[in-house]
């Protein structure tokens, strides 16, 4: 499907991503009318639908950019018909469905230079692509480490009883764990599981298969332009710093 947007200055696709796995995904490619000055990847923060970018990705495209955009398995139209019982992690976000956009955000527009705009846990799963030595740079939208100790108060409080409590019960009685917790959509108990032992460590991805994960962001050679925000209550800047 084409829809031609109301400026005349670039139109949309739908597209699919099949990932290493053979998963597929659902994507949407925003094409500018002239050659690309390059492709712009929007990496999803946790629980976020595409969708939420599309004015983003047409004012990028606007500008002369490319700007590719895809659900994550198990979220909006990547979702299954039953997400109870889907097997999915957090790391295959990374290191199966992004490296899937990024390969085929290469292959759409092999000349133009690739970039990445990684919205929080987006910023994050960048390190476990394996090709993200493709990528020329890197926007970081409150990406963060999400290990509860870089909160203060209340909000540690609030971790401590997400990582602690609500995702190990909710995901055992729902057998996924229900966005009205404030994660927007549900997420896949495999997803939220990984992501709450993440956040229990300091280290938080790095926790698990660290030489391995070690490799695996030695492969990021591009700029980075990290940005927080002080009245971010979800990645406050030590966790911005840290990641």
């Amino acid at each position: 499907m084409i829809i031609q947007s109301a400026a005349m200055t670039h139109r949309t696709e739908s597209h699919e991503l099949r990932a290493a796995d053979e998963y597929r995904l659902a994507a949407t490619l925003y094409r500018p009318q002239a050659a690309a000055l390059a492709v712009v990847v929007i990496a999803c923060a946790t629980g976020v639908r595409r969708s939420y970018y599309d004015s983003f990705a047409r004012a990028l495209a606007d500008q002369g950019l490319a700007v590719l955009t895809f659900d994550y398995r198990g979220i909006g139209d990547s979702r299954p018909a039953k997400l109870a019982g889907f097997t999915a992690r957090m790391q295959d976000w990374g290191a199966l469905d992004l490296d899937a956009a990024l390969i085929k955000a290469s292959e759409l527009f092999p000349a133009a230079p690739l970039q990445v705009v990684g919205h929080s846990a987006g910023g994050q799963l960048i390190g476990l692509c394996e090709h993200a030595d493709r990528i020329t740079a890197i926007v970081h939208i409150a990406a963060q480490s999400g290990w509860y100790g870089h909160w203060r108060g209340l909000g540690r409080a609030r971790m401590l009883a997400n990582w602690f409590v609500a995702v190990p019960v909710f995901t055992r009685v729902f057998g996924y764990l229900p966005g009205q917790l404030g994660t927007g959509q549900h997420l896949p108990a495999g997803v939220a599981r990984q992501w709450a032992a993440w956040c229990r460590h300091p280290d938080y991805l790095m926790s698990e298969d660290r030489e391995a994960r070690a490799a695996s962001f030695a492969r990021i050679t591009a700029p980075i332009l990290a940005y927080s925000f002080s009245d971010d209550p979800f990645a406050p800047r030590a966790a911005v710093d840290q990641l």
